[in-house]
């Protein structure tokens, strides 16, 4: 069973027939539809909605050891899959609530305007004085 009351994110250990996985449960997550539930799956690398009713069964604490050795190897993966996936549900985030938001904003940078040189002013009137049809060309020319 994962107990959130004590940490923000818990560490546990999902415990089935094609063997064990540690995963990991944050309360900053959006909330999941009802009786599903977010956990980030170790070995797939990705955040996972499961059936609460269905997985939690199979969770089950790791010891401080464990949990130490989990942090150690899981840490930075984690870190960047829980980005990824509030990145992706912002909105989510953002409606349940408003302090996460201002967080979660990243400033963004202004694009630099361009500044015309006089090298560039000069190109384009060379150019359109090198026009094609501004070299006297009449409609006579032109076979028929």
């Amino acid at each position: 069973m994962y107990d959130t009351s004590k940490k923000s994110v818990w560490y546990g250990e999902h415990r089935s027939s094609r063997g064990n996985t540690v995963i990991i449960y944050d309360k900053q997550f959006p909330e999941a539809p009802a009786g599903r539930v977010y956990f980030y799956n170790t070995t797939r690398d990705v955040i996972i909605e499961y059936a609460e009713e269905i997985v939690k069964p199979h969770l089950h604490e790791l010891s401080n050891e464990e949990l130490a050795v989990a942090e150690a190897n899981y840490g930075a993966a984690w870190e960047l899959a829980r980005e990824a996936f509030m990145e992706k549900h912002s909105g989510w985030v953002e409606a349940n609530n408003p302090k996460a938001a201002s967080l979660a904003k990243k400033p963004k940078a202004e694009p630099e305007p361009i500044m015309e040189t006089e090298e560039d002013s000069e190109l384009e009137v060379e150019s359109a004085d090198d026009d094609d049809f501004n070299r006297g060309w009449s409609n006579d020319d032109l076979d028929d």
